[in-house]
């Protein structure tokens, strides 16, 4: 079944032409990856297709009845609402009865309007929609349900609008790089959701790992034209390598002809026939094909690295908080030659602080950071370029070098360095704020490895670049012989690239794990299943009824379970006139055997029933 077909269609901003003459189509129950890179119009292409944008021809038409979710880059919340209001801030049937029979509780609404308010959440089958919002809230670690959406930061806020968009359970669902902003046990959920959902899926993501396990189709978007890949990333990889063996065949095949047809060109007389018209037109075609396409994945930088000496990084009892709250605690460190550290942790625990205390940025509280007389720090930070008002690419480029210095004795230009890393000359004196996100990043990696490092930290690097951007970063990475600190949601960046795991725990110890990320992560399961066999020990032994359960935190009842707690309070009182009425019966003195039997197993029915019943009213008492 079609749910989604995509003709002709075409978007120009100004003189850049992003794509046109599109065409494809996606069905229900596909998972389905855009790749492109950076710069393609992949975001606007998402844009048009959730009803943001409009193209400039085509048409973008779904099936009837179909209702899609969207998510994009910036969050588009009403940061006056709380955050419970926004998430059930939408016009779905489900989300007004849930938020009818919320209001209906508040007030105190008795009889008529109660009946009508649980009949319609009763009709609509959303007693668990309460729950399961709490759920996917609490797994993007959105806890304070009354917090002003203002108030949250950022990636606080866009994690609310993914669960928003996700609590929507649209049949087909839009994502803009969904993982940004979220900690690698959120990305882990996020990644089991959406493979285990059965919503029709199309998505911009850098996250490789999502690529290879979530969808069955990759899209790629290249010089306007779209490529399809019927399987997951290795399959593209594949396919994708075979295209390009084709295409240089294709190439070599041109280059050979060319040569044949200039040596024609340069010994032809100028009076020309209709016959030599026609080899030079063809000529100017064979040029064109024998240039081929400009390899965008090869991003070389092979700065003269500044050696290390034998003291590099020392942190000697560090401590650092913020009030009660803990970074480090007397953290102990010292940095080797060619050491490549992976820094994890949840959300707010410390990462981006750790390294500012190691850059000097910030100073800690207590102990002492010693950096070494030979170290050059390159430091990628989250908040990305810094823009001056009119400043154009090349400029950028200039401010910190005219000239590189490379290995052999060679240098490079700025402009040299810009073609390098996919920013051809006609680009050169573009605007920066006229770039995209990605090429900004791109454009900020690029000044951080010109400046010659010797000691390289990435806070995030991969947010917003494309895959073939990340790969040749990756090859630069693993071809770098100085440190190498990596914050990164990334899990196969970071697979591929550290050694060893600085673990920050959140409560200013940090655990030292040697091995990449999925190394880390087996670690980190062996220790959570270590713990809950010593919680399963600890039971027995600590099972006591609480002295003082005023001191105990309370849960609050939810919609499902202030509806259950009326209807025991209906069924109960039928349930004991029953049991007493068999009771009677059963003493009656009927010769009846068979009757007698059937009441017999009914009173035993009964009676466990009403046990059940009285035991879950107790309970359900005591939280209300």
């Amino acid at each position: 079944m079609n749910y989604l077909s995509v003709e002709e269609l075409a978007k120009r901003y100004g003189d850049k032409l992003l794509f046109e003459s599109l065409n494809f189509g996606i069905s229900k129950g596909q998972k389905v990856a855009l790749i492109a890179s950076n710069g393609t119009g992949k975001t606007t292409l998402l844009r048009i297709l959730a009803g943001v944008d409009v193209a400039d021809s085509g048409n973008v038409v779904y099936r009837n009845d179909i209702k899609v979710g969207y998510l994009p880059q910036e969050h588009g919340l009403d940061e006056s609402k709380s955050v419970i209001d926004a998430v059930f801030s939408s016009d779905l049937p489900i989300m007004k009865a849930v938020r009818n029979y919320e209001l209906a509780v508040e007030k105190g609404a008795k009889g008529e309007e109660f009946e009508r308010a649980s009949a319609e959440m009763e009709r609509l089958a959303a007693w668990d929609y309460e729950t399961k919002a709490r759920q996917v809230l609490g797994a993007l670690d959105i806890h304070e349900m009354e917090q002003i959406v203002g108030v949250l930061s950022g990636g606080q806020q866009r994690r609310v609008a993914l669960a928003k968009t996700l609590l929507e359970e649209p049949d087909f669902l839009i994502l803009d790089e969904p993982t940004n902003h979220l900690d690698l046990d959120m990305i882990e959920w996020l990644e089991n959701y959406l493979v285990r959902t059965n919503m029709t899926l199309f998505m911009v993501t850098h996250d490789r790992y999502y690529l290879e396990s979530v969808v069955n189709e990759i899209l790629e978007l290249e010089d306007g034209q779209m490529y399809k890949y019927k399987g997951n990333f290795s399959y593209y990889l594949e396919k994708r390598a075979e295209r390009d063996e084709q295409e240089k065949s294709s190439v070599d095949k041109a280059q050979n002809l060319m040569r044949k047809e200039l040596d024609w060109v340069r010994s032809s007389p100028k009076a020309r026939t209709t016959k030599s018209k026609s080899r030079l037109d063809r000529f100017d075609d064979l040029k064109d094909a024998a240039k081929g396409k400009r390899d965008q994945q090869a991003i070389k930088a092979e700065v003269n690295m500044e050696r290390l000496g034998g003291k590099i990084l020392e942190l000697h009892k560090v401590k650092k908080a913020f009030g009660e709250k803990k970074i480090l605690n007397s953290f102990d460190y010292i940095f080797k030659r060619a050491e490549r550290v992976g820094v994890v942790g949840r959300n707010g625990c410390g990462k981006s602080t750790f390294l500012e205390l190691i850059t000097g940025k910030i100073e800690p509280d207590g102990g002492k950071i010693v950096v070494g007389e030979t170290v050059v720090y390159g430091y990628y930070t989250q908040d990305g370029i810094n823009l001056k008002p009119g400043q154009r690419v090349i400029e950028a480029v200039r401010d910190i070098a005219e000239v590189i210095p490379l290995k052999g004795g060679n240098k490079l230009t700025a402009a040299e360095l810009l073609e390098r890393f996919n920013f051809p000359r006609k680009r050169h004196f573009e605007h920066i704020e006229k770039l995209s996100g990605g090429e900004k990043k791109r454009l900020y990696l690029c000044t951080i490895l010109m400046k010659n490092p010797n000691f390289l930290i990435l806070d995030e690097p991969t947010n917003d670049l494309d895959i073939f951007t990340l790969s040749a970063l990756e090859e630069y990475l693993e071809q770098f012989n100085g440190c190498l600190i990596i914050v990164s949601h990334d899990r196969y960046f970071m697979d591929k690239l550290v050694e060893h795991v600085l673990w920050f725990k959140g409560d200013g110890t940090v655990k030292d794990v040697p091995g990449n990320y999925t190394i880390y992560k087996e670690y980190l399961d062996q220790e959570k299943e270590k713990e809950k066999q010593l919680e399963a020990e600890k039971k027995p032994k600590t099972a006591v009824v609480s002295e003082n359960p005023s001191k105990e935190k309370k849960k609050k009842l939810g919609f499902k379970e202030k509806f259950e707690l009326d209807q025991l309070d209906k069924e109960m009182p039928g349930l004991e006139a029953r049991k007493k009425e068999l009771e009677t019966l059963l003493v009656s003195g009927t010769d009846d055997h068979e009757q007698l039997m059937a009441w017999s197993s009914e009173f035993a029915e009964i009676s466990d029933k009403l046990d059940e019943c009285e035991l879950r009213w107790l309970e359900l008492s005591e939280l209300e």
